[in-house]
């Protein structure tokens, strides 16, 4: 499935069966760590390759089925069904199989999770949830825990309300940390514990803290090969770094990602996506919005301390004292508020952060990104912004002998600014919707 590997299993096979599942065992081997034994070269013959490799492994039932005959009946039309169901695309006699072999013994858990594979590469998504459940009722398992994560993730998305989708959100969440705790060592359940906290920043609360907790997940599954060697990984950690505006690693995330499979487009298109992105900002900074020197100074030399609003005297306790933006220093700039116009806007596709270019009376200028904006409610091409205590960062950004150089303050919400004299109020504050992206093997 999306996300995760069902080929963990469950139940003790009959000793007669042990071949067969030691050879459908070594065919999800050969697919999972399909890199560790071939380079990157072969990307594109990998499905080619595992076909074969399952045509060897049919192979082995055709010779043992009147062995197997004998044997569980059950068990052995499960793993001839998950030996179907290992390549991305749709396999109706996989269904077939795995579903005659429920009916021998609806306690198969492994089963049932191999079924909801099949019925979510179709989109059944409904159908895929029971499966997963069913597997539930007969034991907890990472694999159904995990597939429950994302089905439910999947549902959020179609919630009535916002709070339906938090809710939703939240137990998919708790579903990947029960996964991971099930066995810490799995790749797969870090991956979806990633996955599903990366959910959360994005359909609730764009919450720092919510990001570094996926890329921390997402650290973890790394360790594991089976993780590392799949496309999909790399896709999402990359979008994950790109919001964490680590722009080097994201950059690296999706060339690896297009390694791996070169025939994704996705893939390819979120790496030129993000080159361009960074293009823009480095372009328009460079150029102050491309606004012309005599309108510029005119928009200048009207920035006066009452812009400042609230932060011109003491606020909530503190003191802010004014500094130009080349005062700023890497990180977190206490008790300090720059003050700057805005000189343009940076459009891209994701619409999440809201980006615009400030200047300040000193002409300098930095790229601001803002999280949890409402939609329309973003500031327009003269206003003036002031932000407290910027967090403030130099970006250097180097990708195939192209450079992209820039300042950048990262606001992570929209009421901390002051938009000409007044402070910006709640109901610019929100949440948006974006999910990982979610690819077969």
């Amino acid at each position: 499935m999306t996300e995760h590997n069902v080929s963990d299993a469950f139940e003790t096979v009959d000793p007669s069966l042990h071949p067969l599942k030691v050879a459908v065992d070594q065919l999800y081997a050969f697919r999972d760590l399909f890199f560790e034994s071939h380079t990157i070269d072969d990307a594109c013959k990998k499905n080619e390759l595992v076909k074969e490799k399952l045509d060897e492994t049919l192979q082995l039932f055709t010779e043992l089925k009147v062995q197997a005959d004998r044997a569980d009946k059950a068990q052995y039309l499960f793993l001839q069904g998950k030996a179907l169901n290992v390549l991305p695309d749709v396999n109706p006699l996989a269904e077939e199989l795995l579903s005659k072999a429920l009916k021998l013994n609806p306690s198969l858990i492994d089963a049932w999770n191999e079924l909801g594979e099949c019925f979510w590469k179709k989109g059944k998504s409904s159908d895929a949830k029971n499966c997963f459940e069913n597997a539930l009722r007969h034991g907890r398992n990472k694999v159904s825990l995990r597939c429950l994560s994302i089905t439910t993730r999947d549902e959020a998305l179609r919630a009535k309300s916002g709070k339906e989708r938090c809710e939703m959100i939240q137990l998919g969440v708790r579903m990947a940390k029960e996964a991971v705790a099930l066995d810490f060592e799995d790749g797969a359940s870090w991956v979806i514990l990633a996955n599903a906290h990366f959910s959360e920043f994005f359909n609730i609360a764009q919450n720092p803290m919510v990001l570094k907790s996926a890329l921390k997940a997402y650290e973890f599954a790394e360790k594991d090969p089976r993780t590392k060697s799949t496309s999909e990984f790399h896709y999402n950690k990359g979008i994950a770094l790109k919001y964490d505006e680590d722009y080097t690693q994201a950059l690296e995330a999706f060339t690896l990602a297009c390694s791996l499979d070169p025939t994704w487009d996705s893939a390819s298109q979120k790496l030129e996506d993000l080159i361009n992105y960074l293009g823009k900002i480095h372009e328009l900074v460079k150029k102050k919005g491309k606004v012309g020197a005599r309108k510029l100074q005119g928009m200048l030399k009207t920035l006066t301390p009452p812009l400042l609003g609230p932060y011109a005297s003491t606020y909530r306790n503190m003191t802010f004292n004014l500094v130009p933006l080349s005062d700023l220093t890497p990180g977190l700039n206490i008790e300090k508020v720059v003050l700057g116009r805005v000189v343009c806007h940076i459009r891209h596709d994701d619409g999440v952060p809201f980006i615009f270019c400030m200047t300040d009376a000193e002409q300098t200028t930095v790229a601001v990104t803002v999280y949890n904006l409402v939609e329309g409610k973003g500031v327009i091409i003269g206003d003036a912004v002031a932000i407290p205590e910027p967090f403030f960062s130099e970006v250097h950004v180097s990708h195939k002998e192209t450079q992209y150089q820039f300042s950048s303050i990262r606001v992570n919400t929209p009421v901390m600014l002051v938009v000409n004299g007044k402070k910006v109020t709640r109901d610019c504050e929100a949440g948006t919707q974006l999910s990982t992206f979610n690819k077969p093997d």
